[in-house]
C-alpha cells in the first residue's frame, strides 16, 4: 500500500494535477477571506469556509477523474492486480495519496485565522474545528470521486459526472423545498431510487437477482407502508434528500457546534464509497 501511496503522489507533483487543485482551493478561499474578513471586516473565518464549499464541484473532480479511469485506459490496472497486495490497499494507497495533495493546501489555510486573529477576536476553537470539518467533507467527496472514477476509463466522463453527482448535493436541500410532498410524489421519486440502485448492483455486481432482489424489497417494503398508513410516506423524498446533503451537515459547524453525527455521516460516507471503488476493481479482475 505504501508503494501505490507514494507512486500515486509522486504522479500527481509531476503533473500538473495537484497544483490546479491546490491553486483553485487557495485562491477560492483567499478570495472568500477577501471578501468577508477584509472588506467586511467579519472575525468568523469559518463563514469563508461555508463560501468556499462551492468550489469542492470544481476541484474534486479534477483530482479524482484520473485516479482509477486512467488505469484503466492504459491497462495499466493489470499490473496493479499483479501486485502482492490486496485490491483494498490498492484503492486505499491511491486514496490516501489525494488526502496528501487535498492536505497540503489546507495546511496553508490553517495559518490564516492566527494571521487574522493579530488584526482583531477570532475565535480560534471554532475556526479549526470548522477547517477539520472542511477537510472531512472534502475526504467525503473525494471517495465521491474515486468510485466514479472506478466506473469508467474516460477521465472526461468521470469528471462530468463528479460535477453533476456534487452539484446535484450541495444543491439537494434547495432542490427538497421544490418536491412534492405528497404520498403519490414520494413513492414515483423512491421506486425510481429503487430500480436505480438495482443497476447499480447489477453493475458492480454482475448479479441480477441480487441487484433486482434489492429493488422488490424496497418496492414491497412501500407498498406495505402505503397500505398500513400512506401518511407516513407524506414528505419522505424531500426528507431524505434533506439528510443526505453533505454540505448541508457543515452548517452547523459553521454556527459554532462541533456535530459529532455530521462527523459519523462523513466517515461512513468514506467507508462506503471506498468499499465500493474496491467491489468495482474486483469485478473488473475476475472479469
Amino acid at each position: 500500500m505504501t508503494a501505490v501511496w507514494k507512486h500515486e503522489l509522486k504522479s500527481y507533483f509531476h503533473s500538473l494535477t495537484a497544483y490546479v487543485f491546490g491553486a483553485f482551493l487557495l485562491a477560492f478561499i483567499g478570495f472568500g477571506s477577501m471578501l468577508y474578513n477584509i472588506q467586511a471586516a467579519v472575525s468568523s473565518f469559518e463563514l469563508v469556509l461555508s463560501f468556499s464549499t462551492l468550489i469542492f464541484v470544481v476541484i474534486v473532480p479534477i483530482l479524482t477523474m484520473r485516479v482509477i479511469a486512467e488505469e484503466r485506459r492504459q491497462k495499466t490496472d493489470q499490473l496493479l492486480y499483479s501486485l502482492p497486495i490486496t485490491t483494498t490497499q490498492v484503492v486505499l494507497g491511491k486514496y490516501l495519496a489525494l488526502l496528501a495533495v487535498y492536505l497540503i493546501p489546507l495546511c496553508i489555510v490553517s495559518l490564516y485565522p492566527l494571521i487574522f486573529a493579530q488584526f482583531g477576536d477570532v475565535y480560534l476553537l471554532t475556526a479549526y474545528g470548522s477547517i477539520l470539518a472542511f477537510f472531512i467533507l472534502g475526504a467525503a467527496l473525494i471517495a465521491v470521486g474515486v468510485f466514479i472514477s472506478s466506473l469508467t476509463e474516460n477521465q472526461g466522463f468521470a469528471a462530468g459526472i463528479g460535477v453533476a453527482v456534487i452539484l446535484l448535493n450541495y444543491y439537494s436541500v434547495t432542490l427538497s423545498e421544490s418536491i412534492s410532498t405528497t404520498v403519490t410524489g414520494s413513492v414515483i421519486g423512491i421506486c425510481v431510487l429503487a430500480f436505480a440502485l438495482g443497476a447499480i448492483i447489477r453493475f458492480l455486481t454482475k448479479n441480477e437477482t441480487l441487484a433486482w432482489g434489492v429493488s422488490l424489497v424496497i418496492l414491497i417494503a412501500v407498498t406495505v407502508v402505503c397500505l398500513l398508513d400512506s401518511s407516513k410516506l407524506e414528505g419522505l423524498l424531500p426528507s431524505l434528500m434533506a439528510q443526505l446533503s453533505l454540505f448541508d451537515r457543515f452548517t452547523s459547524f459553521v454556527n459554532g457546534a462541533f456535530d459529532m453525527t455530521a462527523i459519523v455521516y462523513y466517515l461512513t460516507v468514506i467507508v462506503f464509497f471506498l468499499f465500493l471503488s474496491v467491489q468495482s476493481l474486483e469485478k473488473r479482475r475476475y472479469n
